[in-house]
């Protein structure tokens, strides 16, 4: 207890609003601490200016400053958070320079960033808090840690603090010191930081490296994806050092032998293999032999016999093929695999399976404008040209004689093994009647027909043999006629007589009005006269020709009748 004397004494102090004096603590009450300053009464502090981990104890001594030396209730209102402002502010001021480093602890969480008590507060932009701005700034509220200030305002008592520029500051000074320290061909520990479509990018403890796609694996992968996962930890080997650029080239591969170096005495040419297909182009498909290896088989070594055009007709992705070795460049990476060499070429067999007038049997397999392909063997096809389907008759298309799917038989004509071709004849497997004209018509003779086309210039029209017999238009009728059609339709019967054989040309021209009765030599020479003064275009057309223009000639008559 004070004397009376003493308490007097200690009234007579002098104190000051806003001065900073030390005080003892003498209780701690609820959400307060009670002071005692030396003044004529206790001062009270709030209880959550004192950090959780540095709360006063009763006798410790602290410094505080005067807010209110008397309020309403008689009582001195002191604040230590401003006496330690006040005090720090200074020595802040004096010692942090913009750019300074101190310590302190993050208090609250505001709208724009954190809070922190440097030992008076100062603010620390959430752009500011890391490298990659946190998603939650209230978990750091307690944090105690180093930070930049990058703005100090000793008129507005206003700091600034940065912790990304210290991590930045630390991560270069780490990068320079790991670039001096790293040397191709050293294997080291990273973690997969982000992925994109040409590589992944590794986490060298602060510092980024490239791992590019193609050196992740020495097989085909199509995504880094396939590889590598985002945080997955991994050894990887160093492959070049940009200290300038402060940029490492890594790979993953490479931690592996290389298994082309081997290659040629793993995979000799000759040597069957199995593989996969994993991918199919245009021009073939490639299998993998091994992880690493792969082999390319062309799409024309898929068959001996069926001309494809894309290898999808034969293979699919994924699919277990066997192969054979072609050929195998070690420089160039690339090895060249056949399909069709496990099975016998049957072009080798082909000249003595199928010699030059021997008789085949097949079904036409394909039509075309120039003949037909009618199938030997499976694979192994027999072309009929056009103009090997008859001795008499010009075909304008195969399909005048024979469709798709007809059981033939035919006759070899030619074997080419090196362009891999077949040529067979019908009209082969019968004399050729031109050869016996003479024994089966003579001028002057009359002969039965039914009409089988009609031209402009006249009508077709056919006879025994299998020979076709053509009427000039100045043949029908004594009469002029201006139009074949209007005095013969086709599938008519008429009698005509042979007025001219021209073997050198294979026609035979033939006249209706000379077949009646009363034509002897002597009129029909008169014909043959008169036919050989007309005009040239006018004769009697050669039979290939006269039916190369008979589709022109039917044109020309329907626009005649329209």
């Amino acid at each position: 207890m004070l004397t009376m004397e003493e308490a007097f004494e200690k009234s007579l102090l002098t104190i000051s609003q806003g001065e900073i004096v030390n005080g003892t603590v003498i209780e701690i009450r609820g959400k307060e601490v009670i002071v005692d300053i030396g003044y004529k009464s206790e001062g009270h502090v709030a209880i959550n200016e004192f950090d959780e981990d540095n709360r006063p104890e009763v006798g410790s001594q602290i410094e505080v400053l005067i807010d209110v030396l008397e309020n309403r209730e008689g009582q001195v209102e002191l604040s230590h958070e401003r006496a330690q402002f006040k005090k720090n502010w200074d020595k802040i001021n004096s010692i942090c320079e913009e750019g300074g480093v101190i310590t302190g602890r993050i208090k609250d969480a505001v709208r724009g960033g954190l809070i922190v008590n440097i030992g008076v507060e100062a603010f620390l932009p959430s752009s500011q808090v890391d490298v990659i701005q946190p998603k939650n700034l209230e978990a750091l509220v307690g944090e105690k840690m180093e930070f930049k200030i990058v703005k100090l305002n000793a008129e507005r008592q206003n700091i600034v603090l940065s912790r990304r520029e210290l991590i930045e500051e630390e991560r270069s000074a780490k990068r320079v010191e790991m670039l001096d320290g790293l040397t191709p061909g050293a294997i080291i520990k990273g973690k997969i930081k982000n992925i994109t479509d040409f590589g992944a990018f590794v986490d060298l403890d602060g510092f980024d490296g490239l791992l590019h796609i193609t050196d992740m694996s020495w097989g085909r992968i199509n995504h880094p994806s396939e590889m590598v996962s985002v945080g997955e930890e991994l050894d990887v080997v160093v492959l070049d050092i940009n200290k300038e650029k402060e940029r490492v080239s890594l790979g993953l591969k490479q931690k592996t032998q290389n298994p082309w170096e081997l290659i040629e005495s793993k995979y000799p040419v000759g040597t069957k293999i199995k593989g996969k297909v994993v991918n199919l182009v245009s021009y073939g498909a490639f299998v993998e032999l091994e992880p690493g290896v792969e082999g390319l088989v062309h799409v024309t070594e898929l068959s001996w016999t069926k001309k494809h055009t894309k290898p999808s007709e034969v293979l699919e992705k994924g699919q277990e093929i066997e192969a054979q070795v072609l050929g195998v460049n070690k420089d160039e990476q690339k090895i060249s695999l056949g399909v069709r060499q496990l099975d016998d070429n049957p072009w080798d067999a082909a000249e003595t399976k199928y010699s030059i007038g021997s008789k085949v049997n097949g079904k036409v397999r394909n039509l075309t404008s120039y003949g037909a392909f009618v199938e030997l063997e499976e694979g192994l096809d027999g072309m009929i040209h056009v103009s090997d389907l008859s001795w008499t008759r010009k075909i304008n298309h195969p399909s005048e004689l024979i469709k798709k799917g007809d059981e033939i038989e035919a006759q070899v004509l030619e074997v080419d093994k090196e362009n891999q071709r077949i040529s067979i004849g019908i009209k082969q497997l019968s004399e050729d009647p031109w050869d016996k004209i003479d024994e089966i018509y003579q001028v002057g003779q009359l002969v039965k027909g039914k009409v089988s086309k009609l031209a402009s210039f006249g009508a077709f029209v056919g006879l025994e043999h299998d020979m076709d017999g053509l009427v000039h238009i100045s043949q029908v009728s004594e009469e002029r006629v201006d139009k074949i059609k209007n005095v013969l339709e086709v599938d008519q019967e008429v009698e005509a007589r042979v007025i001219k054989i021209d073997r050198s040309d294979r026609r035979i021209g033939l006249s209706i009005k000379a077949a009646a009765p009363g034509y002897d030599d002597e009129k029909i020479k008169q014909e043959l006269e008169q036919l050989a003064k007309l005009k040239p275009g006018e004769d009697l057309v050669a039979l290939e020709h006269a039916f190369d223009n008979l589709d022109l000639n039917k044109e020309e008559d329907n626009k005649e009748g329209e």
